[in-house]
């Protein structure tokens, strides 16, 4: 590698290290303030840095706030594609690895959780989040509403569709979640996945038995 070559690589990975900085500092922010509350002004006191450094990576509180929104998605991403390549082998298996992915100390997080509410509060209003809210929530969806559909053949379940699962499932998850940041003290997430399960349980019997585990 020539001194040029890796003083460019070097430029390019304090640049990366600098965003991941603020990205960070600005969603601690948001857990503090909400939304209309952060400026760039205390996300670079939160981060220890000038103002001028965000001003130079972000260059607008909205582009700050986007790029920190689209972040926390691909975060989730990444572990939740993750979780379905890793777990199984049966769609039953993976439905449940999924369901307790999501209230795994890297997920079920009171600083992330109140950021995504933040973000989710906004979403109607500004089509930056919506976009990326939307894409989270639809590829979420596809994933849970396609094992359903397995598990609803393999044990030909009737009365129930696999719309009406994911529905309830991401519903029962974001109750769940809003429970967790308002009242952490008595929040437990043993307790929250096993209402998960009970629900599993009662749609689809034959694959998550009354005695069966949820693996917390």
């Amino acid at each position: 590698m020539s001194a040029t070559t890796a003083k460019s690589s070097r430029r390019s990975e304090n640049r990366r290290f600098r965003r991941q900085q603020l990205i960070s500092a600005t969603t601690k922010c948001i857990s503090k303030w909400g939304i209309s509350g952060t400026t760039m002004a205390n996300v670079a006191s939160e981060a220890g840095l000038s103002q001028g450094i965000v001003n130079l990576h972000f260059q607008t509180k909205d582009n700050l706030l986007s790029q920190a929104l689209q972040f926390l998605a691909d975060e989730y991403k990444e572990l939740f594609e993750r979780t379905l390549r890793k777990s199984g082998p049966t769609a039953s298996d993976k439905l449940l690895a999924l369901m307790q992915l999501d209230f795994k100390p890297s997920v079920c997080d009171r600083q992330k959780l109140a950021v995504w509410f933040a973000f989710w509060g906004e979403a109607k209003s500004v089509p930056t989040y919506q976009k990326i809210c939307a894409e989270h929530d639809i590829g979420y969806d596809d994933a849970v509403t396609d094992l359903c559909e397995q598990i609803i053949r393999e044990g030909a379940y009737a009365g129930v569709t696999a719309a009406q699962v994911t529905d309830a499932l991401s519903s029962m998850t974001d109750g769940l979640w809003l429970s967790c940041l308002i009242h952490p003290k008595t929040w437990n997430r043993h307790a929250a996945m096993s209402a998960v399960y009970s629900y599993l349980q009662s749609v689809f019997p034959a694959h998550y038995p009354i005695k069966g585990e949820a693996g917390n």
